[in-house]
This record gives structure tokens, sequence and C-alpha cells, in this order.
């Protein structure tokens, strides 16, 4: 996500969102958004929304995720939101959003999916 430019701007349980600021390192040959940084951070908000859930000592990963783009992303940044739809003790499916936001606040879906995620055991310490 640093590579990116991306950060996590709300943290609450089940629930993260993350803001991707447009610059041309993030945008396709017509000025939109690239899909691959947009489902980039729909991912991580997804996974992160359900890692605030886990218990200590515990990892995330995603083990699958479908996105529709809805509408090429254009504005001053997009913000995508996980929102964990059922914690497992093992799976957990979250719910990605993404919006295109303009400097005027004014926001737009852009793209939604699906995720599902696994809970692993962290590292031995």
């Amino acid at each position: 996500m640093r590579h990116l430019g991306a950060r996590i701007t709300r943290i609450e349980p089940g629930r993260v969102h993350i803001v991707l600021p447009a610059r041309p390192e993030v945008t396709q040959q017509h000025g939109y958004f690239h899909a691959g940084a947009t489902t980039a951070v729909a991912d991580s908000a997804g996974g992160y929304a359900a890692y605030t859930l886990f218990p200590e000592n515990t990892e995330v990963l995603t083990v699958e995720y479908k996105i529709n783009l809805l509408a090429p992303a254009t504005g001053d940044h997009v913000e995508a939101v996980g929102t964990v739809l059922k914690a497992g003790r093992t799976l957990s499916v979250a719910q990605l959003e993404v919006f295109a936001v303009q400097a005027d606040g004014a926001r737009k879906l852009v793209a939604n999916g699906q995720q599902t995620l696994i809970r692993v055991n962290g590292p031995e310490r």
C-alpha cells in the first residue's frame, strides 16, 4: 500500500476505509484509476476489516475475491471500504466497495465485490 500511496483513514471493528490519491502512477492510458490499483486497495480494505475481528497472534490471507467494475474511476481519490459480513473461526466474508471521490466531496460507487478471507496462525514469538 505504501508503494501505491494508499493510507488507512478509518478503522473500526469489522470495517476499514483506505484512500488512494490520484496520481499518474495509479492511472491507465485514459487517465482513469487503473483496475489493478483499485482492486488492490479494495482487497486490503476487506482484509484489514476482517483482521480487526481476529484474535492476537493470527494473520489474514485472502482466499478469493470478485470485483465488479461499475464505472470508470476519476477524481481526487478513490476510497475503498471493506465491511465484514460474516466473521467465522476460520473463514470470513467481506463486502468491498470503491468510491471515486471528487475534490468537492461528491462520491460515486465505481466498484463493488465480495471477498473470502482465512485466519491463519501468526509466527511463533
